[in-house]
């Protein structure tokens, strides 16, 4: 017998169990997602005959999109599905289950990143589109400008750096992750040295810098923000301001498509213009 149905705390062993399974993540990472985020409602599962086979965790986030409205969206995370159970469609029930969910609670759109290339066509089979980019960079830092910065990396609460981050992105349809979401990714931040969320006024401007952890332990920015002068400044001192980091940085651009969108209204889904493209960033890839 198969129930759809929001999890419960006594589900936590067995959803840490899966997302093990899936994803390769344990310990302190997922340690940080039940700790700092998770609640029963906040975790989907499939039960198979008493067993959790399935399961997804999601985001009660915000699409901005200027001049037209924001929309609640939930944006899906953590998608997984037993290894012994995979092919038997339990991930597809489990999404539509999802959709039929979240339109009781009034949300109108559904995001997600998938984890690697290939799901981009099973979350496309689901009624997901391409929707989300950003540009991801690397740069060499052979060459580093002499003496030392002349600014600091400041360490923002979530609080704070969703504000400003949604201060920055005002006239950018993106998705708003909230101030809990945002503190989901502090937690992941902080799980490396050097690791967190930073602003910095460099002279021309203020930039955001969100700067997360690598398996080979040195750090990615996984989001840098503001004013092009703000930013190319920021770049210049990085690697003396934050000596771990990879060169690796994202921001918002068309360079590679990144997360999709399923709208659960079908007049607006006729509607969305499917070419454009919109800021997802801080997805927790």
């Amino acid at each position: 017998m198969e129930t759809l149905r929001c999890s419960t705390v006594q589900d936590i062993p067995r959803l840490r169990e899966l997302w093990y399974l899936a994803f390769g993540d344990d310990g302190a990472y997922v340690d940080n997602f039940f700790e700092t985020y998770y609640k029963p409602e906040r975790m989907l599962v499939l039960e198979e005959d008493g067993v959790v086979q399935a399961m997804t965790a999601w985001f009660d986030t915000t699409f901005v999109v200027p001049e037209e409205g924001r929309f609640r969206a939930a944006y899906l995370y953590a998608v997984a599905t037993h290894p012994d159970c995979r092919g038997k469609g339990m991930a597809g029930r489990l999404l539509a289950w999802a959709d039929d969910y979240f339109r009781t609670l009034g949300i109108p759109a559904v995001t997600t990143v998938p984890a690697e290339p290939s799901l981009h066509h099973f979350f496309g089979a689901n009624g997901f589109r391409e929707c989300f980019t950003h540009t991801e960079t690397q740069t060499h830092t052979a060459a580093l400008p002499e003496g030392e910065p002349p600014f600091v990396l400041d360490k923002l609460t979530p609080f704070h750096y969703q504000g400003m981050r949604e201060a920055i992105l005002a006239g950018t349809p993106h998705i708003d992750l909230g101030e809990e979401a945002v503190a989901y990714q502090a937690g992941a931040c902080a799980l490396t040295p050097g690791g967190g969320l930073y602003a910095a006024d460099t002279g021309a401007g203020v930039a955001l810098l969100c700067a997360e952890g690598m398996t080979d332990g040195s750090l990615l920015a996984k989001e840098i923000l503001g004013e092009s002068e703000a930013v190319k400044r920021l770049l210049c001192w990085l690697p003396k301001l934050l000596p771990s980091w990879s060169g690796i940085w994202r921001c918002p651009g068309s360079g590679l498509q990144f997360g999709m969108l399923k709208w659960l209204d079908p007049a607006r889904a006729e509607l969305w213009d499917w070419e454009r493209r919109a800021y997802l960033g801080l997805a927790f890839d």
